[in-house]
């Protein structure tokens, strides 16, 4: 090579040209390859970092039955809840499975049943004001929001029919659907009100200390205030009426000026 420029042959010769690119271009595909791996496994992106903290929506909604037992939930008195290829069944009664975790308030409350028969009988409580240690004390001074589409096989009223509070409210409409059809029924308690929709159709709307009409039967609950926080509970009522449940879930409310 004679007196060459080590420096100038390498700028020149083709042969190391060659060599050199093909050493850059894998050195930067080893760059790219390990940046994409550390960011995707890390679920952040330096150069989108709107992506850092993104969560999958899932509507806001937690899951209060699992699908497969009765994890969290405690029931008081007679019968019980039983599995049913992954439903929640009432058997025999009368008695109430709440879920004892915690109080609930300003949420909705969606559950999705339905009757086994054309018309059975069952109904969510809310408002529970203690933790209950047998099933009457929730009847007496909390809330049921009724499941019963014909409450005068029972010589009751249309105070007594689906998605009412138990005697206590007049539906303003009657959208309940007959067993074994599937039911959506959604609770928001915000503050002292409660609505309940009932297959997408509004059956209540009260607010604590509006009028109610007296008491008739001695089943019936008590008059006067419920707290804004309670426990919920599903009622099996009794060995005539089988209901299946699928989803009880919660949401909490938005507050004001969010969206």
């Amino acid at each position: 090579m004679g007196n060459t420029d080590p420096v100038n042959f390498i700028l020149i010769h083709p042969t190391i040209k060659i060599i050199m690119k093909k050493n850059i271009l894998a050195s930067s595909m080893v760059t790219i390859i390990a940046f994409l791996f550390f960011n995707f496994t890390n679920h952040e992106s330096v150069r989108f970092p709107e992506f850092r903290h993104q969560k999958i929506d899932t509507g806001g909604w937690e899951q209060l039955y699992n699908g497969k037992d009765l994890k969290g939930w405690k029931h008081v008195g007679p019968g019980r809840m039983v599995i049913d290829d992954g439903l929640i069944r009432t058997d025999s009664g009368m008695g109430l499975e709440y879920y004892a975790g915690r109080k609930f308030g300003n949420c909705t409350i969606r559950v999705v049943f339905r009757m086994k028969n054309f018309n059975d009988n069952s109904g969510v409580f809310i408002r529970i004001p203690i933790e209950p240690k047998e099933p009457w004390m929730p009847v007496y001074y909390a809330y049921e929001v009724q499941i019963d589409n014909h409450p005068e096989t029972s010589n009751e009223d249309e105070y007594h029919i689906s998605g009412t509070l138990y005697s206590l409210t007049k539906p303003m409409a009657k959208p309940g659907k007959p067993g074994p059809e599937w039911n959506t029924m959604e609770i928001t308690l915000d503050g002292p009100r409660t609505i309940v929709t009932l297959n997408g159709v509004k059956v209540t709307d009260y607010t604590e200390g509006q009028p109610t009409p007296e008491r008739k039967f001695d089943f019936e609950p008590y008059r006067g205030i419920r707290p804004n926080q309670g426990y919920i509970g599903l009622q099996n009522e009794s060995g005539h009426s089988v209901v299946y449940f699928k989803e009880i879930s919660v949401k909490p409310l938005m507050k004001a000026g969010k969206s």
